[in-house]
């Protein structure tokens, strides 16, 4: 059976800090997958105007395409050069809700974040998406700082 590791990235260093500790892992446990995600932070409370509405799924479709292009697909092509076997994918949702999704969707067994926080009074009200992960996730969760 093989090991998938879930690599939830930001487009930050710290998530080229948890892509290197998953890395590590994966050659230590030797047959092992690994999923580069990146989930693009999107409400569903949010109040729009129709026209705000009409435009939505344009802008959707654009973040993806700019989210594969400028973090996932180079996160993939370098972990596919060092000789991995590596999937990338981009979602819109919930930061720790939809990591975990793909994660159970996929079957992994561990999700790999870099440790990063929500400012002021944002963190205070909500909490962090990675605090909300580990609390939350179906399976262990690693935080690299």
């Amino acid at each position: 059976m093989t090991t998938k590791i879930v690599i939830g990235l930001d487009g930050t260093e710290t998530g080229e800090r948890a892509i290197g500790f998953a890395k590590d892992l994966a050659e230590r446990i030797g047959t092992c997958e690994l999923l580069v995600a990146y989930v693009i932070e999107w409400s569903p409370y949010t109040f729009q105007t129709p026209e705000e509405n009409a435009q939505r799924h344009k802008r959707r479709e654009e973040e993806i395409v700019l989210a594969n292009e400028r973090v996932v697909t180079p996160a993939v092509d370098a972990l596919k050069a060092a000789g991995f076997n590596v999937t990338g994918i981009v979602r819109h949702g919930d930061v720790a809700e939809t990591l975990n999704a793909i994660t159970v969707e996929n079957g992994g067994s561990q999700i790999v974040v870099g440790r990063a926080s929500a400012d002021g009074i944002k963190k205070r009200l909500f909490g962090s998406s990675t605090q909300n992960l580990v609390m939350h996730a179906d399976v262990p969760v690693t935080v690299v700082k």
